[in-house]
């Protein structure tokens, strides 16, 4: 009989107190969200929370029960919130885990405290927080001495802000340090997310011109981790392994098999009834479609994904849709319209603060649309400005950035843009002259004696 089985069991003996009906239904509730079934874990918990947006019922209750619920509830809040993109959502489950935190803590009971700890470190990677995040797990850890799945998902969460916060070595190292531990968990899903981060870590380094083993490793951990996910039941895991699968085998020309991952992962997301995470999928396949030449095709899943992210609070994902639709726009020589979604992406990225991504969508732009201004010279113009108007306030956009981004250096602003030194010092001197105060202040070389 399953732990899932048995606790349903145990939840209709007629003997059970109020707090041990409770704690069964915390405990039930726990293992579907080891599976990413959390809308089948709220219902669980519906006759004390019978809606996301209030206060579970804690009347009746002993104090550590009633702060095991303020846990169970916070962390499905945080959860369907995420998916959902609920406003606020964060906040409120923020919320009610300090609130069982401080129950825990005046009980100094150092597992549910980690365990509280945790949890609320993820709300604060999920809001971009992540410098409270890693001061939470740096707690969380100092409260657990020996191994545990519970140890094991603080490591598993520092390693993945190391990785948001640029520090990709650092996760590398900690999640190499951990394997030991991860080998000794008999937990299914945790062992999958352990082998996703680590790929995922992998392929970033790949990328940014680490070494080649580095690419084999990574597929290597991505099928591990697919496995571990099918074992443990998580659809949602499962089908994001395969979103990024596909990726990856889009970056080494593998397309047909890219193809195949896509699929797979856009059933799963459709049958999950997740259309922002199918139109992430979708947003992935027209990088694909361009790789191929297939401009066409394209364009179309590209612009499906834009409608239906414009419906999300994922500003970052929609700003990569946007970049996808216009290169797919300015191959097919629909170069106003390209231009139009440029600029979009990069005001969202604007929006976001994310000057990394606010380079690569000037780079794209640049790629896709720089020299094609004297073509559609006489193109009919949005917004009562000529084309050349238009690329050329883009332009000016995305050089402030570029500069901005890397403290006024025109040597890394260059870089970060796809060209040479001496070309963009030439467009700052004759085109952007208000930018030459954006730059850093030139350093005298000293003259040899």
């Amino acid at each position: 009989m399953t732990l899932r089985a048995s606790l349903w069991r145990d939840l209709v003996n007629p003997n059970l107190s109020l707090g041990g009906r409770v704690e069964l239904c915390c405990e039930l509730a726990r293992e579907f969200e080891n599976k990413g079934e959390y809308g089948e874990a709220r219902e669980v918990l519906s006759g004390l929370w019978p809606r996301i947006d209030q206060r579970p019922k804690l009347t009746g209750l002993e104090e550590s029960t009633a702060a095991e619920v303020l846990l169970r509830v916070g962390v499905l809040t945080g959860w369907i919130g995420d998916s959902h993109q609920i406003t606020n959502a964060q906040e409120k489950a923020k919320d009610l885990i300090s609130e069982s935190l401080t129950i825990f803590e005046s009980r100094r009971h150092k597992k549910k405290i980690a365990e509280a700890q945790t949890e609320l470190a993820l709300c604060y990677w999920r809001t971009g927080e992540y410098n409270e995040a890693a001061h939470l797990l740096k707690l969380a850890v100092a409260q657990l001495p020996g191994d545990s799945e519970l140890k094991a998902k603080v490591m598993l969460r520092s390693a993945i802000v190391e990785q948001h916060t640029g520090r990709l070595n650092e996760a590398l190292t900690l999640l190499t340090n951990q394997a030991p531990l991860f080998e000794k968990i008999n937990n299914e899903t945790l062992k999958g997310c352990y082998r996703q981060t680590l790929a995922d870590v992998l392929e970033n380094l790949w990328t940014l011109g680490g070494h080649a083993d580095y690419l084999d490793r990574s597929l290597v951990e991505y099928a591990a981790a697919s496995y571990h996910f099918e074992q443990a039941g998580h659809k949602s895991y499962l089908a994001n392994v395969e979103n990024n699968l596909g990726f990856l085998l889009y970056k080494v020309n593998h397309c047909e098999e890219a193809h195949k991952h896509l699929d797979t992962a856009r059933r799963i997301f459709m049958g999950l009834k997740d259309r922002y995470a199918a139109a992430q999928v979708d947003e992935t396949r027209a990088r694909v479609f361009l790789k191929e030449k297939r401009n066409a095709d394209a364009e179309k899943v590209a612009r499906s994904s834009v409608r239906i992210l414009e419906n999300s609070d994922r500003l970052s994902l929609l700003a990569e849709a946007l970049t996808t639709h216009g290169t797919a726009l300015a191959r097919l020589e629909q170069y106003v319209t390209a231009l139009a979604a440029f600029r979009r992406a990069l005001d969202l990225s604007q929006q976001t603060g994310s000057l990394n991504r606010a380079g690569d969508i000037a780079l794209t732009a640049f790629q896709e649309l720089g020299d094609r201004l004297t073509v559609v010279e006489g193109a009919r113009p949005l917004s009562g400005l000529k084309f050349s108007e238009q690329l050329r306030s883009l332009e000016h956009d995305l050089i402030k950035h570029a500069l901005e981004a890397n403290q006024g250096s025109i040597t890394y602003a260059a870089q970060s843009l796809g060209m040479s030194y001496q070309t963009l010092t030439y467009m700052l001197k004759t085109r952007h002259e208000d930018l030459l105060k954006e730059r850093s202040p030139m350093r005298r070389r000293q003259r040899k004696r």
